[in-house]
C-alpha cells in the first residue's frame, strides 16, 4: 500500500476507479451461478432486480413450474478487499458512497 493510499479512507479508495462490479444469478438452486460484469453498483442492483422480475414472469405464466433463485452483486478492490470477490450489500455500498441513484427494489 502506497502512502498515498495509506492516508486515504476506504470510501475514497474505492471510489478511485479501481473498484470492479459483478453480478452472480442462480437460476435454479442448487446449481451454478452464472456471473457478468457491470459497470457500478447501481447497474449490478439494476440487473438483480431484471432477474428477479423475470423469473417471477416465467413462474406466473407457466413457462417454469417452479423456482428457487439468488443472486446478488459483488465487488472487489486491489487494496480493500485484496483483489477477493465479496458479496456487497446495500449498507455497506451506501457507506462507500455507491447508493446515489440505485435503483429501487
Amino acid at each position: 500500500m502506497s502512502n498515498n493510499e495509506l492516508q486515504m479512507t476506504d470510501a475514497e479508495l474505492a471510489n478511485d476507479g479501481r473498484a470492479e462490479f459483478r453480478v452472480w444469478w442462480t437460476p435454479q438452486v442448487p446449481g451454478p451461478a452464472f456471473k457478468v460484469s457491470v459497470k457500478s453498483w447501481a447497474e449490478g442492483q439494476a440487473l438483480e432486480d431484471i432477474l428477479g422480475r423475470y423469473d417471477a414472469f416465467q413462474f406466473e405464466n407457466n413457462i417454469k413450474g417452479d423456482y428457487c433463485s439468488a443472486g446478488g452483486t459483488q465487488w472487489r478492490h486491489p487494496v480493500i478487499t485484496d483483489g477477493e470477490w465479496h458479496d456487497l450489500d446495500e449498507y455497506e455500498a451506501e457507506w462507500l458512497g455507491w447508493t446515489t441513484g440505485a435503483t429501487e427494489k
